[in-house]
């Protein structure tokens, strides 16, 4: 039925909580794979910037709700055959799958400032990129990788640098060695 429909589909998943919270602004819903929740918070925070929003709800979740992704990661050797996940490990031989939920309320710090808001984190710069072509789809490409932190990191000082959110897939393609 109606409500079915509109409830379900991942195309007006954001929509339905602006629709219920009475949200406006910028309201999508993201796939990009395992970037997703990244690339939610890069838009957000350039959102932001930009002036076209004063603050951004951003979030992600995965939940595991169909044996046929199990299936295929599976039959291509995806999977940790362990349970265990060794990112950036020499040892690599998959990833194991979970569920689980963020959610995060961006503003610019003066403004969590004046408002009295708890500051758990401040967002100095953020990236993203596709890696183009590669020997595969599920493969990396280094060099595009490379290319974007050489990029964000030219006018910071790496010092001051605190956390940094990275991508190591813990499968043999993912975390190779050179």
């Amino acid at each position: 039925n109606e409500y079915s429909i509109t409830g379900g589909l991942l195309t007006l998943l954001s929509n339905r909580l602006s629709y219920h919270f009475d949200l406006k602004g910028p309201s999508l819903t993201l796939d990009t794979a395992c970037s997703s929740s990244g690339y939610a918070l890069h838009l957000a925070c350039n959102s932001i910037i930009s002036g076209e929003s004063e603050m951004c709800f951003v979030g992600g979740s995965n939940i595991l709700l169909s044996p046929e992704t199990f299936v295929g990661f599976s039959q291509a050797t995806m999977l940790s055959p362990e349970g265990k996940c060794k990112t950036f490990d020499a040892k690599a031989n998959g990833y194991v799958r979970g569920e689980g939920f963020v959610s995060l309320l961006l503003k610019p710090l003066d403004k969590a400032i004046q408002d009295n808001n708890n500051i758990y984190a401040v967002i100095n710069k953020t990236g993203a990129n596709q890696d183009g072509k590669t020997a595969s789809i599920t493969m990396p490409n280094p060099k595009a990788q490379m290319n974007l932190l050489e990029e964000l990191y030219q006018d910071i000082n790496l010092d001051d640098l605190v956390y940094v959110e990275a991508h190591g897939t813990g499968t043999v393609v993912g975390d190779y060695n050179e």
